[in-house]
């Protein structure tokens, strides 16, 4: 008589708090490389939402409400945590593109290089890695502790714009009509997203890793990424803007800036289908 084959371990990915992508990406991309890795394990959204930096700690505790985070990476975070260093949304994360009030559309309409744009004042959380890496440029940010005020501090003009991701901000300038997307400038810096797991729970890494670069290796990585992001992409324009690059204090030297099939570039813009 066969044995049954054992349960899937359960692992939970976390309810994430915002007006942006409820975590819907990351999930389902967990959810792939869970099952290209051979299903012994499977992936849940949490039961409780929770905001970014609650999430890490829940994970660096190992409380059991999450097993599984992703979020933007630092060389700090990779000291607390473990990353899997396949980058989620191939690097996008790092193109920033600048939420504005509706009634201000053309505030950056001037800006051609680093130095136009620090006469504007910038909002970013306090503690998201892109405060630091804006401010190691010597761009004037005002940090906000929750990610819901940002929206009420670009309302009274606290402050003038707030650079948000590609995959986030359309969705954020629907759910405020009073904000709009500014067409005119584009900020990158290369950065990127990972799933992280407890220092201890190599087996888990390891077979998210192994799913990633089977699903990186069969083109389901590049279809998903484009199902849930080619239309976001495309509507950016990013051809279209002024560039600024940005360095990035933060990056860790394991960073796989050296794999350039992991990373989105203006030349995938042919891609998206």
């Amino acid at each position: 008589m066969a044995l049954a084959a054992a349960a899937p371990t359960v692992v939970h990915y976390p309810r994430v708090e915002g007006d942006g992508e409820p975590g819907e990406y990351g999930l389902a991309l967990l959810q792939l490389a869970l099952a290209k890795a051979g299903g012994n394990y499977c992936a849940e959204v949490s039961s409780v939402q929770m905001q970014q930096n609650r999430a890490l700690i829940e994970l660096e505790a190992r409380s059991g409400r999450v097993d599984v985070v992703g979020t933007m990476t630092s060389a700090e975070r990779e000291t607390r945590l473990l990353p899997v260093r396949i980058p989620m949304t191939r690097g996008l994360i790092g193109w920033r593109i600048g939420l504005v009030r509706a009634d201000r559309q053309d505030l950056l309409q001037a800006v051609h290089g680093l130095d136009d744009l620090k006469q504007y004042t910038a909002g970013q959380g306090q503690d998201w890695p892109d405060l630091q890496i804006l401010r190691h440029s010597g761009l004037p940010v005002q940090p906000f502790p929750v990610y819901s005020r940002l929206f009420g501090m670009l309302k009274a003009e606290r402050i003038d714009w707030a650079p948000r991701s590609v995959n986030e901000i359309w969705r954020e300038a629907e759910r405020h009509p009073a904000l709009a997307v500014d067409p005119h400038v584009v900020l990158r810096y290369p950065t990127a997203d990972y799933f992280f797991v407890h220092r201890a729970n190599t087996a888990l890494a390891e077979e998210i890793r192994r799913g990633l670069e089977a699903a990186l290796a069969d083109g389901s990585f590049e279809k998903l990424f484009y199902a849930h992001y080619g239309p976001l992409i495309r509507q950016a324009r990013l051809d279209k803007r002024v560039l600024i690059n940005l360095p990035n204090p933060l990056l860790s030297p394991a960073t796989p800036l050296q794999r350039k099939e992991l990373w989105f570039t203006l030349d995938d813009l042919k891609r998206i289908p």
